[in-house]
């Protein structure tokens, strides 16, 4: 089950484009005039503090939300013209749980496999690849609400990779998990890189995610694109001994920002509650 860099007769070489992608709320601009490119294969991290606009950019870009002006391809085809073709090339994972506890991690794949619409013949294979690839084989049959926050986060990565999407989408992908947990969902996303081609989009708070998963990265501010570059290159372009909490700062306002709104923090702590 291999999945190509680029879809055969795709000329274009990103897998995601913008060009002045704009949306509003009202007197409220969340995401300015940004102009992104993430080349097919590559691990992309969206950094951010809160309200920089990065959940209003994901959600443009997996067509839930139109946007004001400008405009988006994801996949090779436009978010707005073409939202269906969009939809079929991505997986989305957000921070709010997708598996429901009360079944086993296979009848989770199963009700996913045929939401996509997926054939009887694909289902079963499909399935088992993706239990093998994620490492949950031996806990397909158990109910997931006894699965650890890790085993969690595997099958919902599962699920969302069930129609082998060209492009990932994920919404702090490990957030509340101890750092076991976190290095394996690290190294999941690597082999999804490597084995089948995906483009994965990330957001993320952690600045050692960030240097240490992603290929590349933008950071948000005010709802512009404030710099786009590799970890290791943003770090020395503010000298030798720079962090990439010192580059966060510098570009996503001057701060760190450690909480955001009670709404945010209640979230926050669910997610971190559900997945420990």
């Amino acid at each position: 089950m291999n999945l190509p860099h680029r879809p055969a007769g795709m000329p274009d070489a990103f897998a995601i484009k913008t060009s002045q992608l704009t949306r509003r709320f009202g007197h409220l601009t969340a995401v300015d005039h940004i102009e992104l490119q993430v080349p097919y294969g590559e691990l992309f991290g969206l950094l951010g503090a809160n309200g920089a606009g990065k959940s209003t950019l994901i959600k443009m870009l997996t067509t839930l939300l139109p946007p004001t002006s400008g405009s988006a391809e994801v996949g090779g085809f436009d978010i707005v013209a073409a939202p269906g073709e969009v939809r079929r090339r991505i997986g989305y994972v957000s921070q709010l749980l997708s598996a429901d506890g009360a079944l086993t991690g296979y009848e989770n794949l199963l009700l996913s496999a045929r939401l996509y619409g997926l054939s009887r013949k694909e289902r079963s294979a499909r399935i088992g690849d993706a239990l093998d690839f994620m490492g949950l084989a031996d806990a397909a049959r158990k109910l997931v609400r006894t699965y650890s926050g890790g085993m969690i986060r595997r099958l919902e990565l599962a699920q969302a990779m069930l129609h082998r999407p060209a492009i990932l989408f994920l919404d702090e992908p490990t957030i509340g998990l101890d750092p076991v947990a976190r290095r394996t969902v690290w190294d999941r996303l690597w082999d999804l890189r490597r084995d089948y081609g995906m483009t994965v989009l990330i957001t993320t708070h952690d600045m050692e995610e960030a240097e240490t998963l992603c290929d590349e990265l933008a950071i948000l501010h005010m709802g512009r694109v404030s710099v786009v570059g590799q970890p290791a290159g943003l770090r020395a372009g503010l000298g030798a001994e720079a962090t990439m909490d010192d580059v966060f700062a510098h570009y996503a306002g001057g701060v760190i920002h450690e909480s955001g709104t009670f709404s945010e923090v209640a979230q926050t702590r669910r997610t971190a509650r559900r997945l420990g």
